[in-house]
């Protein structure tokens, strides 16, 4: 049986939560690590986006990672988390709060401003967690994954800043989602994919 291809890059925190909803659901795919500044023409061939992640089926291409981590989860959803998932929180994330973190990340002007764009969302975030463990309630789901990359990522612009915020609930759910099991194996290091290299598969069940 052919596996799904999936393009990926290890530190982007879409492909992140997309290799997030898989291993979640024990699919396998056969996983191609790129270096984005040298895209291999089969990824541009699959996705004239060439942006990562890009899930290539039999007649289908997905390449947004939301909905890599919806039909991952509609496969196989042993940890329920399609029942904990919040698509207006996710696109608030996805929408104003990844815009002011790219600011606050890449811009070297009025960082300050963006970073205090991007906090508005995080005190959303850090408003539903002081009333309960997940941003879906008691368990982790579809929510807390497809948020919590892009906050790791907001964290680490300046992780002494970040660790000072009146946020400890938020902190609470980052640290504890950066010490799993889980995110270390979402984590490892593969070499960079050739046409022709033996196939990776992911995860590793």
């Amino acid at each position: 049986m052919t596996l799904p291809i999936f393009y990926s890059f290890r530190r982007c925190p879409y492909a992140m939560r997309a290799r997030l909803a898989l291993a979640s659901a024990r699919v396998e795919v056969e996983l191609r690590e790129v270096v984005l500044r040298d895209k291999p023409p089969a990824l541009i061939a699959a996705s004239p986006k060439a942006t990562v992640p890009v899930l290539v089926l039999e007649g289908a291409i997905i390449d947004e990672s939301y909905e890599i981590m919806r039909w991952a989860l509609g496969s196989s959803d042993p940890e329920g988390w399609l029942s904990l998932d919040d698509p207006a929180l996710v696109a608030a994330c996805d929408g104003d709060f990844k815009s002011a973190l790219d600011r606050y990340k890449y811009s070297r002007e009025n960082i300050e401003d963006a970073r205090e764009d991007a906090a508005k969302f995080l005190r959303r975030l850090e408003g539903v967690l002081a009333h309960q463990t997940y941003l879906g309630g008691e368990k982790r789901g579809l929510a807390d994954m497809a948020i919590i990359t892009f906050v790791r990522q907001y964290a680490n612009v300046d992780r002494l800043w970040f660790d000072e915020q009146n946020w400890p609930n938020l902190r609470n759910w980052l640290e504890k989602f950066l010490a799993s099991a889980r995110f270390a194996a979402i984590m490892r290091k593969y070499p960079k994919w050739q046409s022709g290299t033996s196939a990776v598969i992911f995860p590793e069940l």
